[in-house]
């Protein structure tokens, strides 16, 4: 075995997170000019911000992850599998339905349709000998990662509501994704995705730091939600399901039980709100600071018990980390029901 091969692909590793946190950081710097002129988003009653702030920031996002995509890729002398460009070709319809949303609001039905087929045109690109619930037909199981899928994209969207959050959610979620990467539970071109997307987030959190200067906008949070659900997928598609259900365990609980919370109060749960448990922690006296620390060590928690279900692989195991899981998520909405003292 060559015992230079981990320190190489540590170096490429680092090049490609690298890259695209600089490409985002100049893209962002360049772009920012126009963004504030074009495409301010002005406070209402559901914002947490008060001034106008420009948002776009994920245009420079998405553009890092595919560009330092492409650079991992070459300098692996390889060549892009066809699911990637399905995926990256998706995430470009999907940043400019959020783009179009951001500029002028689309109707609920033509932005759910866009988003669902660039949802499907990810999940049946994906490797035929792909299966995740054995039991299950393989053209039902593929229907359901469609539904899953465009409930996690809009998600995803759902959850950017304060400053630094979707980094604190999606920089944690890339580097258990790597880790579990080097493990062999990700394929080369997964682990690629997953570094170039954390290092653009990282680049894009230096200007969204509160208080912002910069949003992600819908242009980022929807590629975003569908590259990071791919990502997944093909976690719980190497058998590792309870890793892929651990990663992003807070998104899952805030915005479902926010859901089901508002259908049951008989709430239009199409229209915009400040009713998520991360919003509601801001009305109990929470600075986002403190929030968003939070979110991102209990994601650190998370992460780790994915990595240890992987190298465990036990029935047992996976149980217990559900549990324990669960329970850091439990700990952390019910925190935020509580007023701040």
């Amino acid at each position: 075995m060559d015992v230079t091969a981990p320190v190489i692909w540590a170096a490429r590793g680092g090049a490609i997170a690298v890259l695209a946190a600089l490409i985002a950081v100049i893209l962002i710097v360049v772009l920012r000019p126009l963004l504030s002129r074009y495409a301010l988003a002005k406070p209402n009653a559901r914002s947490s911000h008060r001034t106008p702030t420009p948002q776009g920031g994920g245009i420079a996002v998405m553009a890092a992850t595919i560009a330092a995509t492409a650079f991992g890729l070459f300098s692996l002398a390889a060549s892009p599998a066809t699911p990637l460009v399905a995926v990256f070709g998706a995430a470009v319809v999907m940043a400019c339905v959020g783009a179009a949303d951001d500029i002028r609001p689309l109707g609920v039905v033509p932005r759910l349709a866009l988003q669902a087929l660039a949802v499907a045109a990810v999940i049946f690109a994906l490797p035929s000998d792909l299966h995740i619930v054995s039991f299950l037909p393989p053209w039902f199981e593929r229907l359901l990662l469609v539904v899953g899928g465009l409930w996690f994209v809009n998600l995803v969207n759902f959850m950017d509501g304060i400053d630094w959050m979707t980094a604190a959610e999606i920089v944690p979620i890339c580097a258990a994704l790597v880790a579990l990467g080097c493990l062999g539970a990700l394929p080369r071109d997964g682990i690629t995705v997953a570094l170039a997307l954390g290092g653009a987030m990282i680049g894009f959190a230096y200007f969204n730091r509160p208080t912002a200067r910069l949003f992600l906008g819908d242009v980022g949070s929807l590629p975003i939600g569908l590259i990071t659900g791919w990502l997944l997928v093909l976690l719980a598609g190497s058998g590792h399901v309870t890793a892929a259900l651990l990663l992003p365990l807070y998104y899952l609980a805030d915005a479902t039980l926010t859901l089901l919370r508002r259908l049951s109060n008989g709430e239009r749960v199409w229209q915009g709100h400040r009713t998520h448990y991360y919003q509601r922690a801001t009305d109990r006296g929470f600075s986002v600071t403190e929030i968003v620390v939070r979110v991102f060590a209990i994601n650190l928690g998370l992460g780790a018990l994915a990595v240890a279900t992987v190298l465990a692989n036990s029935l047992i195991a996976n149980t217990g980390a559900l549990v324990c899981g669960a329970a850091l998520v439990g700990w952390l909405l019910y925190s935020f029901t509580r007023r701040r003292d």
